[in-house]
């Protein structure tokens, strides 16, 4: 089920498609780089160079990605078709997210990557980074520990131990509850001093994972161990030297404590030296006996006794002018494939005497001088293009930590993964293990497992749509709704994970606080004031009075009347903004109504005499008889309280009292509360021909 992203109509965030794409390790081994894509998240998995490859050419196809995108970058171990390109990728792209290996990767990397940088035989100009470029890159990576759960945005991971080489890691990652397994290179056979890979406890919805030796089945541990000691013992015994090309760290300490302990076992040998080649070789020790915990109970329980790193049959060499080549010896020599350094100089110095041989003891990648000679052709190639004669012995014992296709297998039914997708191998080699699985699960409903094995930037595109569960928090979760009651709240959506929050708890478990926002409308108005209020009677209830000229509607809409204008004010939402549109529609339409004119259907209810008479015995109870006099005449009349004086209009319903602003208030407050318990629901309609009239109306 594949669709291009084009033509997706959903929005980014919210799309179910999960794509991931090699940009090395493609139907190849080098370069290792696979980007994953999910819910808008981008993740890296390993950024390294091709071994085969020189300069730009050896950099995985970054090109197409928008680096600056990416957030996160998990390399899992120090071998450079793993991690050779991190410098250039840290410094020289635009990546602004955060890189993440285990604490031995880290320390390793450092110096092995160091170690390319002095032997990679090509012009300055062409490198992709400098030993300064190194170092600088150390402070923008971080470290995990095996088991420890990270997030970066959303992002949950964590990582188990590979078995590959000392730091090794196999990430887990989980976005929007979708859990890939990435397993770098791995291995489920424990050797001399690493534990085996582990059997992560949470089952993965993708694995990512390495088809290096497609089908092949290493021979036994043991065995291989034997086949090496034999041969290089053949090889000194009859006079030569013994060339084992190795990288500086990694399967070079596995070699070195196969070696000390045979030479220990074997005093005819101890006369023979053993040579360690790297420029580097005091450096890898310290950083292997700093971390003695994080390998198998093999070397735990040696350490208790004494360090088994600590060597006694062989000694360190830096460089080839330290090296005295007068018999027989083994040496150690970095970089493993020989393409350039000092594993290549002694091959060149000793391939044409037959006496002599040397031991492949790892994967070599095509287009390497490593592969090249194990089809033992007549003649080699030197660096400065001379032709020399291929006489010494060449053999091949793979001690490659890296899964066969019975551990694979295994690995891969204990885990049962729906989706496979096959990463770090030859195209032929790819094709057949992805062959050999998929015969082995045919015909069995109970694990319909796909694989992929795409190309270098084609994309295995995979759709998922996951349940959203929303959880209840703070006082909605102390206090939930009874039962046929809606449970009411704010959906949060934290990049995953969604919550449902009262709003007052809004502040406690997000960044996110309550404003209001306070809308205010200008209305002219020339109107009666209590013509407007008579009407917003009938459907602004309640209404309340606050002073002479305001009052407020719904208890949520203030209403304010100016000189010539009417002002409302109300917080605004859903509700309130329908209430003010009411009120604004009501203030529109009284302005429309002619006081002069009675319409013929009118219900006369109660004459301007009958209030007038009732405001002013109501003023004799509040303030005494003598407060008040006993004639007016007209719409006017006026209470005096301590020689304030407060005047009185009927006709609008208003008190002025400039001596004394508590007196207005009051008395306005009692006037209006009258005139409501007079006429609840009435509206006026028709005031007197003349303002000294004694007439007045009011109708239903």
């Amino acid at each position: 089920m594949t669709k291009r992203k084009q033509d997706l109509q959903i929005p980014a965030e919210e799309s179910d498609l999960l794509s991931i794409t090699p940009l090395g390790a493609g139907q190849e081994v080098g370069r290792s780089c696979i980007m994953l894509e999910y819910k808008g998240k981008k993740i890296m998995l390993d950024c390294g160079i091709h071994p085969g490859l020189n300069g730009m050419d050896a950099l995985p196809f970054v090109d197409i990605v928008d680096t600056d995108e990416i957030d996160l970058l998990l390399v899992s171990h120090f071998h450079l078709d793993h991690c050779g390109a991190l410098p250039w990728f840290l410094l020289k792209t635009s990546f602004k997210g955060r890189c993440f290996m285990t604490h031995a990767t880290k320390a390793i990397y450092r110096w092995l990557v160091s170690d390319y940088i002095k032997v990679s035989n090509i012009s300055t100009e062409h490198m992709l980074y400098t030993e300064s470029d190194l170092e600088a890159s150390m402070d923008r990576i971080e470290t995990i520990n095996f088991h420890e759960e990270k997030e970066v945005g959303g992002i949950k991971f964590w990582a188990y131990n590979a078995g590959h080489v000392l730091g090794a890691a196999m990430f887990m990652i989980e976005i929007s509850g979708v859990k890939i397994l990435y397993t770098g290179d791995f291995s489920r056979q424990e050797d001399r001093h690493l534990m085996a890979a582990e059997i992560p406890s949470v089952k993965p919805d993708i694995l990512i994972t390495e088809a290096t030796y497609g089908t092949h089945i290493h021979e036994k541990r043991e065995e291989r161990e034997a086949r090496f000691t034999t041969l290089v013992h053949e090889i000194v015994n009859r006079g030569g030297r013994c060339l084992i090309p190795v990288f500086a760290l990694g399967r070079a300490q596995e070699l070195l404590l196969i070696l000390d302990e045979y030479w220990s076992l074997h005093p005819e040998l101890h006369d023979i030296p053993i040579y360690y080649a790297s420029s580097l070789a005091k450096k890898c020790m310290a950083v292997y006996q700093t971390y003695i915990n994080a390998m198998n109970e093999n070397i735990k329980r040696q350490i208790a006794v004494k360090n088994p790193f600590v060597f006694t049959h062989i000694s360190n060499l830096k460089g080839i002018d330290q090296f005295d080549d007068i018999g027989p010896c083994v040496v150690m020599a970095s970089p493993g494939m020989m393409q350039s350094g000092l594993s290549r100089e002694l091959f060149e110095s000793w391939c044409t005497d037959a006496k002599n041989g040397v031991i492949i003891a790892g994967y070599c990648v095509e287009g390497t001088l490593a592969k090249t000679i194990l089809s033992e052709p007549e003649e080699i190639v030197t660096l400065n293009g001379q032709k020399l004669r291929l006489n010494m012995s060449v053999a091949y014992i793979s001690f490659s930590a890296h899964t066969d296709y019975q551990q694979t297998s295994d690995f891969i039914r204990q885990l049962k993964p729906p989706h496979i997708v096959l990463v770090h191998g030859e195209q032929n080699e790819m094709s057949r293990l992805k062959s050999a699985l998929q015969r082995e699960y045919e015909g069995d409903p109970e694990n319909d497992i796909k694989i992929y094995n795409p190309r270098n930037t084609e994309s295995v595109e995979l759709y998922f749509r996951g349940e959203k569960i929303a959880k209840v928090m703070g006082s909605l979760a102390v206090e939930p709704p009874k039962a046929g009651e809606k449970l009411s709240g704010i959906l949060v959506k934290r990049e995953f994970n969604y919550h449902i929050v009262s709003a007052k708890d809004l502040s406690k478990y997000t960044n996110l606080s309550i404003s209001s926002v306070i809308q205010q409308q200008h209305i002219p108005f020339t109107g009666s004031f209590a013509i407007l209020r008579s009407m917003l009677q009938h459907i602004a209830s309640p209404l309340v009075p606050v002073e002479m000229k305001k009052l407020i509607a719904f208890d949520a809409i203030d209403i304010t009347l100016n000189k010539k204008s009417v002002t409302i004010q109300w917080v605004a939402n859903p509700v309130n903004d329908m209430f003010a549109d009411c009120i604004v529609s009501t203030i529109l339409e009284s302005e429309t109504i002619n006081p002069r004119i009675v319409p013929a259907n009118v219900h006369m209810k109660m004459d301007r005499m009958h209030f007038k008479e009732c405001v002013i015995e109501m003023l004799q109870d509040m303030f005494g008889e003598e407060c008040v006099p006993k004639i007016f005449k007209g719409d006017k009349l006026h209470v005096t309280v301590d020689n304030k004086k407060a005047n009185i209009d009927l006709l609008q319903l208003e008190v002025k009292c400039k001596e004394d602003a508590t007196l207005q208030q009051v008395v306005q407050t009692a006037i209006i509360r009258l005139y409501d318990a007079l006429t609840p629901t009435s509206t006026y309609l028709k005031l007197p021909a003349t303002e000294n009239s004694e007439e007045a109306v009011k109708i239903s």
